[in-house]
């Protein structure tokens, strides 16, 4: 069974509203073992939506839509069905009985555009309304079968939950169900990546399933998703757990983490494990590091705080950096190690740099310093971050905590 989406409304090609219908409906269409090959935006025009919908019908078995059922002049989705399945609009009166009365029930008046969500392209079985006023639609137009539903999210996963995804299944005949984990790294960039997953990409491309993808994120790294098919959820993800070993086993250290896992989310863990505490010293991320630290649930329990030493005296003053050069390995280091002492964390972490335009104490924009203090110990490291202003600080807060995460990784040892 292949399924396609549909998103109705002009407010999406003009980037006003996200489609998060679409995205929704994707994840359950997956779950459900329901393949979809094609996402269409299209604006609200009936002829525009008519034609898209019939290139839909065309390469796939359904088609789901959503948005445009609605009582104003711009809400044509129910005349692009009609016009695709050649059928008239009919007013149902039950559906027009059921909207008046939720008017009534929250005593507003009912204005004579409402009605319009009563009308039906005939032959289409109505999905009834249980959260809003505009039902949904089940629509056969020869062998293939449409389905309708209103953009207001709450209204569509209802509907989609209690009658469209059913009406799917059971026209599907069989039961599949797809899995998806993303494998989150930092390090590499995307074609090295490539390189490295090579011998699981062939090894892979005759079978077909599992699959493996690459999704560049920008700003926090390269994302590996491994899709897995199979009639039960427990043997898809016992697919998708194989896989998952062989790609760590390929990458080592590079992945720090799956899914919804963040940078900091795997510091943090790693931390907690080590029952150790970390305390900062921010130049030019002026803060970002420590706004994503506390994002973390339970940072609390390992996080100290973080001395925002924008300003070079405070570097001098609070953090005891010796006068000169706050640009270098020299302060770096001082910072680290006096992020450790004032705030009495167990990890001293420290960033120092140039974000730009402009050089400063005669290194070029981009060029970036990183401190860490632990064990007594103290180590600097130098990069050249590429981008603007705001790429530079962002790649160097997530590189920072990367720093982080592999040293704390290596004092845990192979067993770790």
């Amino acid at each position: 069974m292949r399924c396609e989406l549909v998103a109705v409304g002009t407010e999406l090609l003009l980037g006003q509203v996200a489609d998060t219908n679409s995205v929704w409906l994707a994840e359950h269409l997956a779950a459900s073992g329901i393949d979809c090959h094609f996402h269409t935006s299209v604006g609200d025009n009936v002829d525009r939506v008519a034609s898209v919908l019939r290139i839909a019908l065309e390469r796939s078995d359904a088609v789901i839509v959503s948005g445009g059922l609605g009582p104003t002049q711009d809400d044509i989705t129910r005349h692009a069905i009609a016009a695709v399945m050649d059928v008239p609009l009919e007013r149902d009166e039950a559906v027009l009985e059921r909207i008046r009365a939720l008017f009534a029930e929250r005593d507003r008046e009912m204005v004579p555009s409402n009605a319009r969500q009563a009308d039906v392209p005939r032959g289409a079985v109505v999905i009834p309304q249980t959260r809003g006023t505009a039902p949904g639609l089940i629509c056969r137009v020869g062998d293939k079968v449409l389905y309708a539903m209103p953009g207001v999210p709450a209204e569509l996963k209802d509907m989609a939950t209690r009658a469209v995804l059913p009406d799917l299944m059971a026209r599907a005949g069989t039961r599949a169900t797809i899995v998806s984990r993303v494998v989150r790294t930092w390090g590499l960039a995307e074609s090295t990546l490539a390189e490295r997953v090579a011998p699981r990409v062939d090894a892979l491309e005759a079978a077909g399933n599992p699959t493996i993808a690459f999704l560049a994120s920008g700003i926090e790294g390269i994302k590996v998703r491994i899709t897995a098919k199979a009639p039960t959820h427990d043997e898809a993800q016992a697919m998708v757990d194989a896989e998952d070993a062989e790609l760590r086993a390929l990458l080592g250290s590079v992945v720090f983490g799956v899914d919804d896992d963040t940078m900091e989310s795997a510091v943090g863990a790693l931390l907690e494990d080590a029952g150790l505490t970390l305390g900062l010293a921010e130049s030019m991320t002026g803060g970002l590091v420590a706004s994503r630290l506390v994002n973390v649930e339970g940072s609390s329990g390992w996080f100290k705080g973080s001395v925002v030493a924008y300003d070079s005296q405070v570097k001098f003053d609070v953090l005891h950096v010796p006068e000169g050069p706050v640009v270098s390995e020299k302060a770096a280091a001082a910072m680290a190690e006096g992020a450790a002492k004032v705030l009495g964390a167990d990890v001293g972490l420290s960033v120092t740099g140039v974000a730009g335009p402009a050089e400063q104490d005669g290194m070029p924009a981009g060029t970036v310093y990183f401190g860490l203090h632990l064990d007594g110990a103290t180590d600097v490291r130098h990069h050249r971050l590429p981008g603007d202003r705001v790429r530079v600080r962002q790649f160097a807060t997530i590189s920072m905590l990367d720093l982080l995460r592999r040293r704390l990784l290596d004092r845990l040892g192979p067993t770790g």
